[in-house]
Order: C-alpha cells, then sequence, then structure tokens
C-alpha cells in the first residue's frame, strides 16, 4: 500500500497529541480488539507459528476467549491454524492485504453506527419517511467504512504505538 507525506504527517500529528484527542462514539468489541491485536501479533513474527497459548500470555488476554475469536478469524480465512507439536497461528494472506473491515466482519459482522442501517430495526422503523439524519449519518457510515476497509495489519504494524513496542519486544 502507498503512503502519502500527508498521510504520515496525519499519523504522526495523532501521535503527538493523542493524549489530547478527544474520542466521541465509537467503539470495537473485545472480540474485535484481541482480533485485531492477535493478527497483529501473528504478523509480528514474520511466518514463525504462534500458538494460541503464546498470545493469550504476550498479549495478557483470556486464553479461551482469544481462541473463540482466532476460529472465527481462521473460517473467515484470515489465519492459517497448523495442528500438532509444532503447530500453531500464520497469516492465511499478507498482512498488507487484511483490513481492520476485514477482522471486524470476521468477528462481529456487519455493523453500522446506528440499527436503521441493518437488521430489524431497517425495517420496522417508523420513522423512516421523516427522519432527517438518516443521510448525513450513511455519510459518516460510509467514511467510517472507509477508513477500516482501507487500514491494513501493515500499517498497524507500523505504527509507533507503545503497545506495538511492548508486544514486539516481548
Amino acid at each position: 500500500m502507498e503512503t502519502h507525506d500527508s498521510d504520515e504527517n496525519s499519523h504522526d500529528e495523532i501521535e503527538r497529541n493523542y493524549d489530547k484527542i478527544e474520542i466521541y462514539m465509537i467503539k470495537l468489541s473485545k472480540k474485535v480488539e484481541y482480533g485485531i491485536l492477535a493478527v497483529r501479533y501473528i504478523a509480528s513474527q514474520k511466518g514463525r507459528k504462534v500458538s494460541a497459548k503464546e498470545m493469550s500470555e504476550k498479549m495478557n488476554v483470556s486464553f479461551e476467549f482469544l481462541s473463540k475469536g482466532l476460529q472465527k478469524l481462521m473460517r473467515e480465512e484470515i489465519i492459517l491454524s497448523h495442528q500438532g507439536k509444532h503447530g500453531g497461528y500464520l497469516l492465511a494472506k499478507s498482512a498488507d492485504s487484511i483490513s481492520i473491515a476485514d477482522i471486524i466482519e470476521a468477528l462481529d459482522g456487519r455493523t453500522a453506527i446506528v440499527d436503521c442501517f441493518g437488521g430489524i430495526d431497517a425495517k420496522t422503523c417508523d420513522r423512516t419517511d421523516v427522519c432527517s439524519i438518516k443521510k448525513p449519518l450513511m455519510l459518516i457510515q460510509k467514511k467510517i467504512d472507509s477508513i477500516f476497509g482501507s487500514t491494513s495489519i501493515d500499517e498497524i504494524m507500523k505504527s509507533n504505538d507503545p503497545i506495538r513496542k511492548q508486544i514486539i519486544n516481548i
């Protein structure tokens, strides 16, 4: 994936001001958070098979909870599992071709910022004809989808955040 100077400058600016950023809304589930951490950790091992036990210990997360997420990531062909004494997990494809959206969809399914964009509420909402915020929120949803869809694990790996340093240096 090609990186532009403006993207790098923007990323550097975010890192410098991270403690000043106010976060308002989007919250990823623990499944997704652990999934991103696990895929990033597997990618950092550069082809070495990694066990779920190793990941749970290095990332300080529940082995059982992590294992369930790894199974879903495997079913969606984001990671591969090799059984046996020297088994473990590997990426199913390159880190630059796995997006955050891929992981979110594998673990939580398609999600939206408001219920009326999908699921049961989309069919039963009685305000559809008079709703004045659906179109603006749909534009926001598209931007969010675009960001998650265009952000790869490779980009996350290149980030200079302290969590990455902690996990990689363990």
